[in-house]
């Protein structure tokens, strides 16, 4: 691994998330070497309540999610939480996590930090789905004054980031990529190079989606991407197996502090990892349906090896998108091979969606924060339900947790989204 010597080094100095496998950092880390899946029931999920009551659910064709292992309004203030959308609650329970993770929190209570110097970049595919959809139910059952006067605040896709500006005092440049499935891992190069260039010292970033709701979940069913698979709901999402039919919808948030290495080592910082590197491109090919070929993604990998610098013989580890989809896994093995070359077959493959099932626009976030880990334990987590890997899959996928080589090694985190939207950003080990 060579790295950029002549610019600004960009490190990961805290971690948060909360999602179907845990509430916290540790708890999803615990889980996910465990290999225990965060999928289950929307009938025993407390979120979904209403609409188990009401009969509804019953009549969706797809009755499990990765909903939330942890409820936000278990861990939010009551009158905070009901002005939040649930994106907003999970985006600001995962950054207040990763804020005082990075001991930021405690320079911010003794007011030594400059706000000026602070950004948030935080991502969200869908935006405030909850908050819309049940205040058209609200005005079309009871009028236009049933309406909240904080929806526009609730439902916007940029909330979540204000939310979290609020919170932290953030008054650099507060952003929202959406980029559909690629949305959290653009928010991480996004504030990468907001450092870089200057603007800021410091920037939480990450992703966050609720999109568990009758209706995406019947327009997700209805055009053939969610797995209808009957079986055990721990079993559905299943990377790369012949028996794959579609991703299972979920729901959380993942966030990382993001400083320049000399501002993280003025204040003694905790480095977890660096952001060596990102790649972004656009398939330009169909608004669903990956590029067969994996044109769009390989171009995403390959910029963020050159942007990085890296040696494709340094990755060791990649957390593949890997949505459990029949089209789009065989691609990224494609991508894989096609950017790094007879070494593609070296490098230890996870894909954590069969254990989260898939965030949309926070997936590419958590899977930010399982793939730092992973650096920093030096450990790769397992893929679950994988029993019949595809013939045309030809990677070494980890099935139970392996040890990543000592030394200078990277992973790489690979997102792609609706629209042709591809993202991939290189984390370096330190220590």
């Amino acid at each position: 691994m060579t790295g950029q010597t002549n610019r600004t080094r960009v490190v990961v100095t805290g971690i948060g998330t909360t999602n179907p496998v845990g509430g916290n950092a540790t708890d999803t880390w615990d889980g996910m070497v465990a290999g225990r899946s965060g999928v289950r029931r929307l009938a025993d999920s407390p979120g979904f309540a209403p609409w188990v009551e009401s009969g509804l659910a019953a009549e969706l064709p797809v009755g499990i999610a990765g909903t939330a292992a942890v409820e936000p309004s278990d861990v939010l203030e009551r009158v905070r939480a009901r002005r939040l959308d649930r994106s907003s609650q999970f985006a600001l329970i995962a950054a207040t996590e990763a804020w005082k993770d990075s001991g930021l929190d405690a320079a911010q209570a003794a007011d030594e930090l400059d706000g000026d110097r602070i950004g948030v970049a935080m991502a969200s595919g869908i935006g405030g789905v909850h908050t819309l959809l049940s205040n058209y139910d609200a005005m079309l059952e009871k009028g236009p004054r049933r309406v909240s006067p904080l929806s526009v605040p609730m439902l916007m896709a940029n909330a979540p980031a204000a939310t979290i500006s609020l919170e932290i005092g953030a008054r650099a440049a507060v952003n929202t990529p959406v980029s559909a499935c690629a949305s959290g891992n653009e928010a991480i190069a996004l504030a990468a190079d907001q450092i870089r260039l200057g603007r800021a010292d410091i920037v939480v970033a990450g992703g966050t989606e609720a999109a568990i709701h009758p209706l995406p979940i019947a327009a997700f069913a209805n055009m053939m991407a969610l797995s209808k698979n009957p079986g055990d709901p721990a079993t559905v999402s299943r990377p790369w197996d012949t028996g794959r039919d579609g991703f299972v919808l979920g729901e959380g948030a993942g966030a990382l502090v993001l400083e320049s290495e000399e501002h993280a080592k003025a204040r003694g910082a905790r480095i977890y990892a660096e952001v060596l590197g990102a790649g972004i491109t656009a398939d330009s090919h169909d608004i669903a349906q990956p590029d067969p070929e994996g044109r769009g993604g390989s171009r995403a990998i390959l910029r963020a090896l050159a942007d990085g610098d890296i040696d494709p013989a340094d990755v060791a580890h990649v957390n593949a998108h890997a949505t459990s989809t029949p089209q789009g896994d065989v691609a990224e093995a494609l991508m894989l091979h096609a950017t790094l070359g007879g070494h593609a077959t070296d490098v230890i493959v996870s894909g954590t969606k069969s254990m989260t099932g898939h965030l949309l626009g926070g997936a590419g976030a958590l899977e930010a924060v399982a793939t730092i880990l992973a650096l920093h334990h030096r450990l790769a987590p397992p893929t679950i339900n994988l029993d019949d890997l595809d013939p045309a899959v030809e990677l070494d996928i980890a099935t139970k947790p392996r040890d990543l080589p000592l030394g200078d090694i990277v992973a790489l985190n690979n997102s792609f989204g609706f629209g042709g939207a591809n993202v991939a950003v290189a984390f370096g080990s330190v220590g």
